[in-house]
């Protein structure tokens, strides 16, 4: 158990790589020294209890050339997805944003430690360093032979989601279209399927938030590992296509796997909207839901913090606490506030990686 009061929070996605890459400001210095931009830095993540997470590398597509956040305010939209996009550019921004995380590393004098095992996040936890999990999203800077792969292992690499929402060579992912199921499109390519068995092959976890409902089927039928979606909601409340359905949800608890809540409000408010005015009440009919069909040892927490539009009520890192005020009153005790808050995080890892 960490020093602070506060309960620990490990999150399950994050994208403040991609706001630092982006910034006018020295990436380490803005994380650990605080540029208040966003949701998330050291400082700020200190005073809301966040103790670690996935941070995820993304390469983004640039020039999309139309409003998503007015669309998706919308009670209805359905936004074109992104096409592919070229090897070279984005192996260039995947080195660029992995190097980042091993440059606030190197700067902050033993206070982040990128986490390779489930005992290095125990240990980090324990002694108040924040363990950064280092996170592919949508694997656009992988190459065919997936030599990338190798490198970005022997970095960190522990996690990575196939796809983002647009289509790889690896497989196609689900568009943000509200209403919708996550059966969109076909499933993993043969690339892909080869991405597994590696992944399996190395322990690197499979993220499925953003795979579509095939591909979902392919990894479930391939791999040899728990199924995890790192930032996905219940679809039965929210009928999204980023959302998980209930038949997705057995086979994920059946595979020892988990599932984190993700804070962003478009999947969380049954109306699909964009909008922070969301009362953290819908954030826990979800929990409710994934508890429901995945169990109490598979639901955590996957915030998208800097990636999304989230509640209002929480706003950034610091507002991590009144989350955790919201679900006690709710009637979670405190063990189970533990399993949903860290535990079971920790736990899948283990599961997957080894101790």
């Amino acid at each position: 158990m960490p020093r602070s009061s506060l309960m620990p929070v490990f999150d399950g996605h994050n994208d403040v790589l991609l706001r630092l890459m982006r910034g006018k400001i020295q990436p380490e210095q803005a994380f650990l020294e605080g540029d208040n931009i966003g949701h998330l830095d050291w400082p700020r993540m200190k005073q809301g209890g966040f103790v670690g997470g996935f941070f995820a590398v993304y390469v983004p597509s640039e020039g999309i050339g139309m409003d998503v956040d007015a669309l998706m305010a919308q009670p209805r939209y359905d936004v074109p997805l992104p096409p592919h996009l070229a090897l070279a550019p984005s192996q260039q921004v995947t080195v660029h944003m992995a190097s980042l995380l091993i440059r606030i590393e190197r700067a902050s004098n033993g206070e982040v430690k990128i986490c390779r095992t489930a005992a290095d996040i125990r240990h980090c936890i324990d002694t108040g360093k924040l363990a950064a999990i280092l996170h592919i999203e949508g694997a656009e800077g992988i190459d065919p032979d997936l030599h990338m792969l190798d490198v970005l292992y022997e970095s960190g690499l522990r996690s990575i989601g196939p796809v983002w929402s647009r289509p790889n060579i690896f497989g196609h992912g689900v568009p943000f279209r509200y209403p919708s199921t996550p059966d969109t499109g076909p499933g993993l390519t043969d690339r892909g399927i080869e991405l597994v068995r590696a992944c399996n092959r190395l322990k690197v976890m499979i993220d499925l938030s953003h795979l579509n409902e095939k591909g979902f089927w392919d990894v479930a039928r391939l791999s040899d590992a728990p199924l995890v979606a790192t930032h996905s909601n219940a679809w039965e409340i929210c009928q999204h296509s980023r959302n998980l359905t209930d038949k997705q949800l057995a086979a994920i608890r059946e595979s020892g796997g988990m599932v984190g809540v993700n804070f962003a409000t478009s999947f969380i408010r049954p109306d699909g909207r964009r909008d922070d005015d969301t009362p953290l009440e819908e954030m826990i009919r979800h929990m409710d839901h994934l508890i429901e069909h995945v169990g109490v040892d598979g639901v955590g927490l996957g915030s998208d913090f800097d990636g999304a539009t989230i509640p209002a009520e929480i706003a950034d890192v610091r507002g991590l606490p009144r989350l955790v005020d919201a679900m006690r009153r709710h009637g979670y005790d405190e063990a189970t506030l533990r399993k949903l808050c860290y535990e079971n995080w920790v736990g899948v890892l283990e599961r997957t990686w080894g101790r």
